[in-house]
């Protein structure tokens, strides 16, 4: 599919602007806005920015999830939720109740499990077949990955499971990560893309190289965008 493509002069506020936009125009039509963050640095400040902005929202009837996890602690520096613990769920208070954290501690396969699990309790308890995200934050890695979904690794070709445990041969390392199935249910995807390195990368994935993973992101009923700044 061909993707909307932003570019940005004032990347944070406008990437936290455009979240914001997105959690009211699902709490208006659904009275729930259904959020998958993404980890690194280019989100932490975005993170934070939402927050800031976003005082007149009621944070229960918005649910944070997470697109991938480290299979680390909560606390551990590299943990995508406590990166996103430490910019925005502690700062604004948003409440335990909203966040369904990946639990990196636990054996990967139980942790991918667990999770796949909760998400299809919550879809169940709203008569739906599968969890779908009013939006879903990604990434993009210099070698194209998204989420942890990376070149070669198994967790790419799943067409059954919606998370799943997935070994990183090149960092030697297993990560938690929703899989296609499950990103291309979103409503929206919003890919947030900094960075003069990943320019030639960000090139092939616009063009639709098949082979880098961020370009098998497709919402089958959805919009795929990409917010990119001006040094992308």
């Amino acid at each position: 599919m061909k993707p909307e493509i932003i570019r940005s002069a004032n990347f944070v506020a406008d990437a936290a602007g455009f979240i914001l936009d997105q959690a009211r125009i699902a709490l208006a039509e659904r009275a729930e806005f259904r959020i998958a963050l993404s980890g690194g640095n280019t989100p932490r400040p975005v993170y934070a920015e939402f927050g800031r902005i976003s005082g007149d929202l009621r944070w229960e009837n918005l649910r944070f999830t997470f697109g991938d996890e480290r299979c680390v602690p909560p606390d551990d520096p590299q943990s995508n939720y406590r990166m996103a613990r430490e910019s925005l769920f502690e700062p604004f208070a948003i409440p335990d109740k909203s966040v369904l954290r990946m639990r990196g501690e636990l054996d990967p396969a139980v942790a991918a499990q667990q999770y796949e699990d909760e998400l299809a309790l919550l879809a169940t308890q709203h008569g739906e077949t599968i969890y779908r995200h009013d939006l879903m934050l990604l990434g993009l890695g210099e070698d194209g990955h998204t989420a942890s979904l990376f070149p070669g690794t198994n967790a790419l070709e799943e067409r059954v499971r919606r998370v799943v445990a997935n070994f990183v041969p090149r960092l030697a390392s297993w990560r938690l990560t929703m899989t296609l199935p499950l990103l291309n249910q979103s409503r929206v995807v919003l890919f947030l893309t900094r960075g003069d390195k990943k320019r030639a990368v960000l090139e092939r994935v616009l063009t639709g190289d098949s082979g880098l993973p961020a370009s098998r992101v497709a919402p089958e009923n959805g919009r795929l965008i990409w917010m990119i700044d001006s040094a992308a």
